[in-house]
C-alpha cells in the first residue's frame, strides 16, 4: 500500500548509527528523538468543531477529517479535543446533556457517538487524543431557565452562581466539585483516551472589576480559612489533586495535565515570579500552576505564552525560560502553548505579522531541554494560516518525524515486544512480534559494519501507524531497523535489520 503523501519518509542525511545486542532503552524527558507536537480543537462558540450547529452525522465526520488531514501533514502527534465545552457532553454522558455545540439544541441527541468515532479516527493514523474538559462553565449566558429542564444545574441551583453574564458551577462548593469529577470521569473511563486535559478555566476571568459572588459558599465551606484568596485556591488544587487520582485509578497510562494561563505571578509581586507585569493566574484565577509542579499533581504542564517575542509585559522568552527553570529538576513534562491564531490576524502586533515569529519561539525554545513539544491553538489555523506561519513553524522545526513524549512514571513499564522485518522487491514488510502496537519507527541505518552509535533523529526515517504497516512498504534501497511503540511511548528492542 503506498504511502499517504503526509507519511513522510526522511531518508537521507544518516548519520552513523548501529544498534547494540541489548536494544534501545525507553528514554523520557530530554530524548532529541521525542517530542510532543499538538493542536487544539476546540468546540464552544464553533471555533474548530464542529463547524456548525446541527450538521448531519456524514459531514461532522467529514469535517473531523479534514482536520486531522491538515495537522497529519504538518506532523502533529497528538490532538487536544474539546469534548465537555459548557457542562455538557459530545458523549451519551448519564450524567449531562448532550451538547448545543453539537446538535444546536442542548439535550438533543445527534444519533451517534461522537467521542467514540473522534477516537477512532485519531488512533488509526497514530496520532494520540487527549480530551479536554472546562470543568465549571455551564453557560456562556446567566440564564438558567434556558438550559435544558433535567440539566444538573437547575436541579441543583445551589451549585451555580452568575457572573459577567455566565453561568457557573462555584469551585467552592464541595457537591458541584464532586460532581464534575464524576462527570468527566464517566468519558474517561468509557473511551480510550490517552489524556485528560484541563484548560486555563477555573475561576472566571475577572469581569468589570466585579468580585466573584462566593459570599455564601465561603461562609458554608470557608472551615478555617481567613484569606478567601488562600481558599480559593485550596478549592482548585482539590479538583486537580482529586481529579489526578481518579484518572490514574481508572486509566492509568492516561496523561493528566493542564494548559494554565502563562503568567503564574510577577517578580514584582513575587520573587520566585517571572519578569512580567501582566495578568497573574495565581491572583486572578486563583491556579497555583508553579505549585501543581512542585507537587507533582501533573504529568504535563502546557502554558499558554500567547505573546511575541520582545512584548514589552510579558515577553515570550522571558517566559519560556521561566517556565523551562521551574519545570527542570521535577517529573513534570513541559509543553508550551502557541497562539497560531494570532499570525497574521488583523489588529495584532507587529510582530505577529512576519511570518517567521512563531518558528523564533522554537528557535529559542530548542536551547531549553526542559521544553519537550508544542500545542498550536488552534486547528483552523492549521487550514488557513493566512500569511504562512505554520508552514514556515513546520518546515524548520518539524520537518524530521519525532516520536512521542514519554512520562517518566511510565518509562519503568513494559515495552512491547519487537517487530520482525522482511524485505524483498523494493518493499519492507512490519509484523509484530506479538500483540499489534500503536505504531511503528522505521529507521534507516548506515551501510558497512555495524559499531555502537546510539539511537538519534539523524536516521530516524518515520514514525507510522500501524496499520499503515499491514502491507510491504516501498522504500527506497537501504538497510533498515524497525522498532514498535505502545500507547505510552515506549519503544521496543529494534528488529534484526534487513536490506530493502
Amino acid at each position: 500500500m503506498p504511502l499517504r503523501p503526509s507519511r513522510r519518509l526522511f531518508l537521507g542525511g544518516c548519520g552513523a548509527l548501529a544498534l547494540t545486542a541489548a536494544g534501545w532503552p525507553a528514554r523520557a524527558a530530554g530524548s532529541s528523538r521525542r517530542q510532543l507536537r499538538g493542536v487544539w480543537i476546540a468546540s464552544v462558540d464553533h471555533i474548530d468543531w464542529p463547524p456548525a450547529p446541527g450538521l448531519p452525522e456524514d459531514r461532522l465526520r467529514a469535517a473531523f477529517t479534514e482536520l486531522l488531514d491538515a495537522a497529519e501533514l504538518l506532523g502533529v502527534n497528538a490532538v487536544f479535543v474539546q469534548v465537555r465545552p459548557t457542562a455538557d457532553a459530545f458523549w451519551p454522558s448519564p450524567y449531562e446533556p448532550w451538547s448545543q455545540w453539537l446538535t444546536g439544541t442542548q439535550g438533543r441527541d445527534p444519533g451517534w457517538d461522537p467521542l467514540h468515532v473522534l477516537v477512532a479516527a485519531a488512533h488509526a493514523r497514530g496520532i494520540a487524543f487527549h480530551a479536554w474538559f472546562n470543568p465549571y462553565r455551564v453557560a456562556q449566558h446567566d440564564d438558567p431557565a434556558r438550559l435544558v429542564p433535567h440539566h444538573p444545574a437547575r436541579r441543583h441551583p445551589e451549585w451555580t452562581l452568575a457572573y459577567g453574564g455566565r453561568l457557573y458551577y462555584d469551585p467552592g462548593v464541595p457537591a458541584a466539585r464532586a460532581f464534575v469529577e464524576q462527570a468527566i470521569l464517566d468519558a474517561v473511563a468509557r473511551y480510550d483516551l490517552d489524556g485528560v486535559h484541563l484548560d486555563d478555566y477555573f475561576y472566571p476571568y475577572p469581569a468589570g472589576g466585579l468580585p466573584f459572588p462566593d459570599d455564601a459558599s465561603f461562609a458554608a465551606y470557608g472551615g478555617t480559612f481567613t484569606d478567601r484568596a488562600a481558599w480559593r485556591r485550596h478549592n482548585v488544587d482539590l479538583l486537580v489533586r482529586e481529579l489526578r487520582d481518579l484518572v490514574r485509578a481508572v486509566r492509568p497510562e492516561a496523561a493528566f495535565g493542564i494548559s494554565p494561563f502563562g503568567v503564574w505571578r510577577n517578580a514584582a509581586t513575587d520573587p520566585r515570579g517571572s519578569a512580567t507585569a501582566a495578568f497573574q493566574s495565581y491572583d486572578g484565577l486563583y491556579a497555583d500552576s508553579l505549585g501543581w509542579v512542585r507537587d507533582g499533581l501533573l504529568d504535563y504542564v502546557a502554558p499558554q505564552l500567547y505573546w511575541h517575542l520582545g512584548h514589552p509585559q510579558a515577553d515570550y522568552a522571558a517566559l519560556a525560560r521561566w517556565w523551562a527553570e521551574r519545570t527542570a529538576g521535577h517529573d513534570t513534562l513541559l509543553w508550551i502553548g502557541q497562539a497560531a491564531y494570532r499570525a497574521g490576524a488583523p489588529g495584532e502586533a507587529a510582530a505577529w505579522q512576519d511570518p517567521a515569529e512563531l518558528s523564533r519561539h522554537l528557535d529559542l525554545d530548542a536551547g531549553l531541554p526542559q521544553i519537550g513539544g508544542h500545542v498550536l491553538f488552534s486547528a483552523r489555523n492549521l487550514r488557513t494560516d493566512p500569511i504562512g506561519t505554520v508552514a514556515r513553524l513546520a518546515a524548520d522545526h518539524w520537518r524530521r518525524p519525532a516520536l512521542p513524549p514519554l512520562l517518566p512514571r511510565l518509562a519503568r513499564g513494559t515495552p512491547p515486544a519487537a517487530p520482525a522485518l522482511a524485505a524483498a522487491d523494493g518493499t519492507l514488510r512490519i509484523a509484530p512480534g506479538g500483540p499489534p502496537p500503536f505504531r511503528y519507527v522505521l529507521y534507516r541505518l548506515p551501510q558497512g559494519p555495524g559499531g555502537g552509535p546510539q539511537p538519534s533523529t539523524d536516521t530516524l526515517a518515520a514514525c507510522l501507524p500501524s496499520a499503515d504497516c499491514a502491507r510491504p512498504l516501498p522504500l527506497p534501497a537501504g538497510r533498515y531497523t524497525a522498532t514498535a511503540l505502545d500507547r505510552a511511548g515506549r519503544e521496543s528492542r529494534p528488529a534484526a535489520p534487513v536490506e530493502v
